[in-house]
């Protein structure tokens, strides 16, 4: 699962003392095989989240609450996230595979959401609803360069910057990922667009380790560089991996 719905679906979406012997550990590591660790780490079988999102715009600030459900084949992804906050209670989101619909509770609509519409912010949050289709591996997007590696938050990062695959239909034409050299976690990420403008920025803050050397990020920031004054911190508050997710809950029939 990407970082997105993760990183989503949409979300999709841990500390131990710096490594500082990481690095030395893996010096021969090229761009494409630290994403194919941090992929590896990240992808999700079937789990069930319980997660927050809170608003800022300005001086304004809501929260949301949901729980998402989300289940892969490694090719494929489906997900469904499930508002349950007052405000929002019943509102739903539907991915599948390529294809992201949303279900309104007051008007008992069920809208498939495409074109330009995919651009817009999901609930006027800094996640657009484009960031939540991108359910494919990194790998499968991108080509990979590996930069000069970093010290960030005291912990060793590979720097890793990614161009967008001729033919993919990518959000980001590109990206700058800082990668923790011991947990294979994005701690921070940059995104470009084609003409070099960065649009937006997204920051980890805590990491779990949610098994035995498995770490996810719980809590982050995606920052909308094109809307001033604008934030939303994405916090998982419980994930259940290897979920049992029951048969027809993932469909556009358990929509309405």
């Amino acid at each position: 699962m990407k970082p997105t719905m993760a990183y989503v679906c949409m979300l999709l979406l841990f500390v131990l003392l710096a490594g500082a012997d990481a690095a030395i550990a893996a010096p021969d590591l090229d761009g494409d095989a630290i994403m194919d660790r941090v992929d590896a780490n990240q992808f999700l079988a079937s789990a069930r989240m319980e997660a927050e999102m809170i608003i800022r715009d300005g001086r304004r600030e809501r929260v949301t609450e949901m729980i998402s459900y989300v289940r892969s084949d490694g090719e494929t992804t489906e997900a469904l996230v499930e508002f349950v906050n007052p405000r929002d209670r019943g509102t739903k989101y539907l991915l599948l595979d390529n294809e992201l619909w949303m279900y309104f509770p007051d008007a008992e609509d069920l809208v498939r959401i495409s074109g330009h519409m995919l651009r817009e912010g999901m609930m006027g949050s800094d996640f657009s609803y484009q960031d939540a289709l991108e359910s494919e591996k990194l790998t499968q997007l991108y080509h990979f360069e590996r930069e000069e590696d970093e010290e960030l938050e005291e912990r060793t990062v590979y720097v890793v910057k990614a161009t967008a695959r001729e033919g993919q239909d990518v959000a980001y034409y590109q990206r700058r990922f800082w990668v923790d050299a011991e947990r294979f976690v994005i701690l921070r990420e940059e995104m470009y667009a084609r003409d070099g403008r960065l649009l937006k920025e997204m920051v980890t803050h805590t990491v779990d380790e949610v098994e035995p050397d498995r770490w996810l990020p719980v809590e982050l920031t995606m920052t909308d560089k094109l809307r001033e004054g604008s934030e939303t911190v994405y916090r998982i508050k419980e994930v259940q991996l290897d979920y049992d997710i029951p048969d027809g809950k993932i469909s556009l029939d358990a929509m309405q």
